[in-house]
């Protein structure tokens, strides 16, 4: 178990970057499909490698128009979805998270194509993989019915579970690897330092502020 090799450092500054991830300035990106100027807001694409590795590339609005249908890609490209997804009644008591195996308090979690569940949380080296118990999943969807509309690939159930917190979002998968960007990118020391966590906060008031919204883009 190690750091996710599919993110690379600078993949994960360039994602930081993006609107949202407060203070980061403004850069011209291209959309990684056609070469196309992207704005600063633009949507995302989810390679998938036949290792099973996955990339997440940057979008223009007519590549997002051209994959915005599952066989479009031919199962090697999906539209990261826009939904912002807030599950205040989520169930999930210490035992159950106990059971996912996660060593720390926030992780988020993929469900894949071919059913298999995987947990990644973030570091200050990158984004660590687990494997999932199966079995300790099914029972989380079976208290939590919403799950079952969780997007293959593409969108992540985000789980922060810090001091007297408790927040569980759906949401893209682009968000959930920005904000392994900002943890990466401020994290200093052995607790992380301040900057880390206020970023967090800032992270997660974002993520309040624009729900039940979809977010803006082409």
């Amino acid at each position: 178990m190690g750091p996710a090799p599919s993110f690379h450092a600078h993949r994960l500054r360039r994602i930081a970057r993006r609107p949202g991830a407060a203070g980061a300035p403004a850069g011209t990106e291209g959309c990684e499909m056609c070469a196309e100027p992207v704005p600063s807001t633009h949507r995302h694409l989810l390679e998938i490698g036949a290792d099973g590795g996955h990339r997440v590339l940057c979008a223009c609005q007519a590549c997002a128009l051209l994959f915005d249908h599952r066989a479009a890609g031919g199962g090697h490209y999906r539209l990261v979805p826009q939904r912002r997804v807030p599950l205040p009644d989520f169930r999930m008591d210490d035992l159950l998270w106990a059971g996912l195996g996660v060593p720390v308090d926030m992780a988020f979690f993929v469900r894949h194509a071919d059913g298999a569940v995987t947990a990644r949380y973030p570091g200050p080296l990158g984004t660590v993989r687990a494997a999932v118990v199966p079995e300790t999943w099914r029972r989380i969807e079976e208290l939590n019915p919403e799950l079952s509309g969780m997007d293959t690939d593409v969108e992540a159930l985000l789980v922060r579970r810090s001091r007297d917190s408790r927040e569980h979002w759906l949401v893209g998968v682009d968000d959930c690897y920005r904000l392994a960007a900002l943890v990466r990118t401020c994290w200093t020391g052995i607790s992380g330092g301040s900057q880390v966590w206020t970023r967090l906060e800032e992270f997660f008031a974002g993520l309040r502020g624009e729900a039940p919204h979809r977010r803006e883009g082409p």
